[in-house]
């Protein structure tokens, strides 16, 4: 997996810090809204039908909560991402049956959500930093697919 400078690790667990459960189900509720190919998994979540019935979808802000402390465990392992996340990988690969893709697509809306959050503040070495990691997640979210 990637290797991290104490610099990476610090603005990985900075940007973190800086975050709250909302952004987990903002996040969600982009990926549920831009592509909509991606409702097929939530199909018990009720109500996907528009922008607004996601947006006030509790089942997707719950849902939101429950992949931010998944990521939060990465945050916590930034140097154990692959073994981290073998279980969860293992659990979209072959229980799920998730495209693996849409682990990247809720990466890009994360970051996005993000950066709306953080303003300035994601400058382009942070975002590049957070980006790294959240690549790793990706990957490691991945691995039991081949």
């Amino acid at each position: 997996m990637a290797d991290w400078t104490d610099a990476q690790r610090k603005t990985v667990a900075s940007v973190w810090g800086q975050l709250d459960a909302e952004i987990g189900a903002q996040a969600l509720a982009r990926v549920l809204i831009v592509y909509p190919w991606t409702q097929r998994y939530f199909g018990s979540f009720g109500d996907l039908s528009t922008a607004a019935a996601i947006l006030g979808n509790e089942k997707v802000a719950t849902h939101g909560k429950v992949v931010l402390q998944a990521l939060e465990k990465g945050v916590k392992n930034v140097d154990a991402i692959k073994s981290t996340y073998t279980d969860l990988s293992r659990l979209h690969c072959l229980t799920l049956k998730v495209d693996p893709d849409n682990f990247r697509l809720l990466a890009d809306c994360l970051t996005i959500v993000i950066a709306t959050k953080l303003g300035a503040a994601f400058n382009p070495q942070v975002q590049a930093t957070w980006q790294k990691f959240l690549s790793a997640c990706v990957i490691a979210l991945g691995s039991q697919y081949v």
